[in-house]
């Protein structure tokens, strides 16, 4: 994991803790921490499933290319 995947997920962190915030203005201590630990978690799944259908979009591209250069046309 990279120095930019972390700061993803803490940006992820700060944003739940906010909205949190903004839903209950007298959220407690363990709201937020919960919020935190949330956002920290969803946001890491989530650059885990960009990177996944980045990855089969490449490969999809790869096969096409490959398909392409066995099967020439007339």
């Amino acid at each position: 994991m990279g120095l930019l995947d972390e700061a993803g997920k803490i940006a992820g962190a700060f944003a739940a803790v906010e909205a949190a915030e903004k839903v209950d203005p007298e959220a407690g201590l363990l709201t937020k921490g919960v919020a935190a630990i949330a956002g920290f978690e969803g946001a890491g799944k989530l650059e885990s499933m960009i990177e996944k259908k980045d990855d089969e979009k490449q490969e999809d591209a790869g096969n096409a290319q490959a398909t392409d250069d066995t099967n020439p046309q007339a």
